[in-house]
């Protein structure tokens, strides 16, 4: 039976952390380097909290790398860096409360914010902070605690369903998928349940999940087990603050049912004696042959698997730009300016998304400030951003003309497109002697398919949702044309244009922070059924029982 990732990852972050220290005490502490460098290693530091989020090494890591951006902040007084630090400090406190580090991340907030701020660049002579010293990792949850299942709760997912159980502490836990029926369950050590829980769950099913059961199948072993219909396949991962597993057990084909109950709310009173079991024992599992294979990433609209496809890529880092900005307004229509709006719904989209786990999010701009279109692309380069989305809003001469329509960097091929690639470049710093370059760069980008596919997702999210608010919006589909703000993207990149501003009936409703929120969902919603089309991800190892032990 394989540890959960609290253990079996255990000696990979220790090794993952002890390089992100080497390269922190290696790292140039007087060149014009130190700055690019720090932040390198401060999302080396990241790394370890995304890939081994129930370690003992990720709050270690996640202060370090907060230590590193406020050290960077001190130095290029970008507001970005200084982002970035209280980000991975607000992650810090979030999800693990009970780190030794998560009492001081106020204070280290507060002084974050405190601290003036300035998007200019630092003075050339700007002194380099030594590296924080080496925090010692924190040691994993004693196993002798004891814990209590709190609650459990089955809700729906697009194509299956999630089973969230909450405990009161956080807690090692093992897993183990098994046949003849085919089960998942998961043993809890020196854990007890509340009788009320254990007949809450009783109740449960959905088409997926034909019964929960809670059991003891030895002494201070809780065990979760969850009986399977149709070979589904299932995957785990922890939430913090209050400590949850979190089980999704999803079909390859969307259900039209979802879970049921047919009881309310059970009260969460723990068991009076956690060291008897109230409940009726698990009876023994039988082992199973084989695991299902991991299911394979959609095709692409033309039926086949591109590189990032065929290579197993995913997405973890997104690069959201809200268009123009500062002495350039951008469309300005019926009381509404293009850069207010797509700023705002970029800072909306920006708090979506960084709710999902391991996805982190940077923006080109979170001010009325101006950033060229060539510097727009380049803060996705050396971001090493894994998505590009570019926000804007649309303006015609006809004020009847209304509706949504995504882009991808291509050679224009109709006048409207050519008409939408001049205004958006109107600000571009480019010459006649750049055209060769920039011709060649279209013609070789080699990001158009995936680039389609993530412009598809958006333009349906958007369309799907915003026709919920207004019956009026019309899909204007995705397109092409060489956008210089695409240009020379290393990963999908694509430019949606919301809504014409010069559409009266769209920008009243453009005017109401409800209708931007929903835009910022539907952006969100496409991100993820993108993400979700890349990778089938199982984020839990397990293993089937050897017939033979």
């Amino acid at each position: 039976m394989l540890l959960a990732p609290a253990a079996a990852g255990a000696q990979t972050a220790a090794l993952a952390f002890e390089r992100a220290q080497q390269l922190e005490q290696d790292a140039p502490t007087a060149s014009p380097q130190t700055v690019e460098a720090l932040r390198k290693i401060a999302r080396t530091y990241e790394a370890i909290a995304y890939k081994h989020p129930v370690s003992g090494y990720s709050d270690n890591a996640l202060w370090q790398a907060a230590g590193l951006f406020e050290k960077v902040y001190e130095q290029s007084k970008l507001d970005r860096d200084r982002d970035a630090a209280t980000k991975d400090l607000t992650w810090l406190q979030r999800e693990y409360p009970h780190s030794p580090f998560a009492k001081q991340v106020a204070a280290k907030i507060a002084a974050l914010t405190a601290a003036p701020a300035t998007t200019t660049a630092p003075a050339a002579s700007a002194p380099s902070a030594p590296p924080p010293p080496a925090i010692p990792p924190r040691p994993p949850v004693s196993p002798g605690t004891s814990l209590t299942i709190k609650d459990v709760s089955l809700s729906t997912l697009p194509r299956g369903d999630r089973l969230t159980i909450e405990l009161s502490g956080e807690a090692p836990f093992t897993g183990e998928r098994v046949s003849n029926p085919d089960r998942v369950f998961f043993d809890f050590p020196n854990a007890s349940t509340a009788a009320s829980v254990a007949a809450k769950v009783r109740q449960m099913h959905s088409p997926l999940i034909k019964a929960i059961r809670v059991g003891e199948p030895s002494k201070g072993v809780t065990r979760v087990v969850l009986e399977l219909a149709s070979e589904p396949r299932y995957s785990t991962f922890p939430l913090y603050d209050p400590f949850r597993l979190i089980v999704d057990v999803e079909s390859t084909a969307a259900l039209s049912t979802g879970p049921s109950t047919d009881t309310s709310p059970a009260p969460r009173t723990p068991s009076p004696n956690p060291s008897a079991s109230t409940v009726p024992a698990v009876a023994e599992v039988t082992p199973s042959s084989a695991l299902p294979p991991p299911a394979p990433p959609a095709t692409t609209q033309k039926g086949g698997y591109s590189l990032s496809r065929q290579l197993g890529l995913r997405v973890s880092r997104v690069v959201i730009d809200a268009g123009h900005g500062g002495h350039d307004p951008g469309a300005q229509s019926n009381g509404v300016t293009e850069a207010e709006l797509v700023l705002d719904v970029a800072l909306r989209l920006e708090k979506l998304l960084s709710q999902m786990p391991g996805v982190e999010v940077i923006l080109t701009r979170r001010t009325n400030e101006f950033i060229p279109l060539e510097e727009r692309t380049a803060i996705a380069n050396r971001e090493n951003a894994d998505l590009f989305l570019s926000i804007h809003a649309n303006a015609h001469r006809q004020a009847a003309i209304r509706g949504i329509e995504s882009y991808v960097l291509n050679f224009a091929m109709n006048d409207e497109a050519e008409a939408v690639a001049a205004r958006e470049n109107a600000t571009s710093g480019q010459t006649m002697g750049t055209l060769p370059a920039i011709v060649k760069a279209i013609s070789l980008n080699n990001k158009l398919t995936e680039s389609r596919e993530l412009a598809s997702q958006l333009q349906t999210a958007l369309i799907r949702r915003l026709r919920s608010q207004s019956t009026g919006v019309k899909d204007l589909g995705v397109k092409q044309a060489p956008f210089v703000v695409l240009i020379g993207a290393q990963m999908p990149s694509v430019l949606t244009e919301i809504a014409f501003l010069t559409n009266r009936p769209e920008s009243a409703l453009l005017k109401q922070a409800a209708y931007r929120q929903q835009i910022a969902q539907a952006l969100k919603d496409g991100v993820v059924r993108y993400q979700e089309s890349l990778k089938k991800v199982t984020t839990v190892a397990v293993r089937e029982r050897d017939p033979r032990q």
